[in-house]
């Protein structure tokens, strides 16, 4: 039980949201234009941006490292730029995340966490903070594509999306499908620290004319240490009126980080 809290952390970071499911259907491949710009592909991706207010879903996640594989089904819950939140059965683990802080207890070892991003940024090798988590789960880019010039290729039928100016500390590289201008994959590379990131978005689905992520792969590298983690999302609801109680139980012993 003790790897339990590795299970969150990838709850914390993999939230998600979306769609009535009497409206949902898998989005397919279309052809690419070779002659979109850069420009003109990234304002076609701007126009995709979910609009919602609040979320709910089950959310069932798939984990793998160091020979530890678990899977587990959690209740998924989201205020659009505000909080986070996630249940796991009777309660026994609970999450909230806020721009200000991430917050956890797991009943299991009575033990709880309630400080900063960098528990998930040390997991994910990649400094966090709530705007890129929330963009990770909802098939947006963790960095701005406005904040430099990209330049944009065709690659088997996908767009590929470079900074023409890459910075000194990482690399980062974004594949987008042709159909719905959502991304396919964003990767991010430390190669100083042997430390990549890699976020797929396997599927797709349709709700209310809005393309939203249906499976998620997650990889996590940091030299021979390697993290994997799959995200399903079923029975989603928008625009409900949502709680988000959260309280740590006294007595619990807290998680400090090295």
């Amino acid at each position: 039980m003790k790897k339990y809290p590795h299970i969150l952390s990838v709850l914390l970071f993999t939230l998600i949201f979306f769609a009535s499911c009497k409206s949902t259907k898998r989005i397919a491949s279309g052809e690419a234009n070779l002659e979109l710009s850069a420009k003109q592909l990234i304002k076609e991706n701007a126009k995709q941006s979910p609009e919602f207010k609040t979320l709910q879903s089950k959310l069932k996640i798939s984990y793998a490292s160091d020979g530890d594989e678990q899977t587990h089904s959690v209740t998924f819950r989201l205020k659009k730029d505000e909080v986070i939140w996630i249940n796991s059965a009777f309660s026994v683990v609970r999450a909230m995340i806020t721009p200000e802080k991430v917050s956890f207890y797991n009943k299991l070892d009575n033990t709880y966490f309630d400080g900063d991003y960098k528990y998930l940024s040390d997991l994910l090798g990649t400094e966090l903070d709530f705007e890129k988590v929330q963009n990770l789960l909802l098939g947006e880019t963790l960095f701005s594509l406005n904040d430099d010039d990209y330049n944009v290729s065709v690659i088997d039928n996908l767009y590929a999306l470079q900074p023409k100016n890459q910075q000194q500390l990482f690399e980062i590289f974004y594949i987008l499908s042709p159909q719905h201008f959502k991304l396919k994959s964003q990767q991010i590379s430390q190669p100083s620290n042997s430390r990549h990131l890699q976020i797929d978005y396997l599927t797709y689905q349709e709700v209310n004319k809005q393309a939203f992520p249906e499976n998620i792969k997650i990889i996590a590298v940091e030299a021979n240490k390697e993290m994997i983690a799959r995200l399903e999302f079923k029975s989603v609801s928008l625009n409900e009126d949502l709680n988000f109680p959260f309280s740590i139980p006294s007595g619990f012993d807290e998680i400090k980080l090295k």
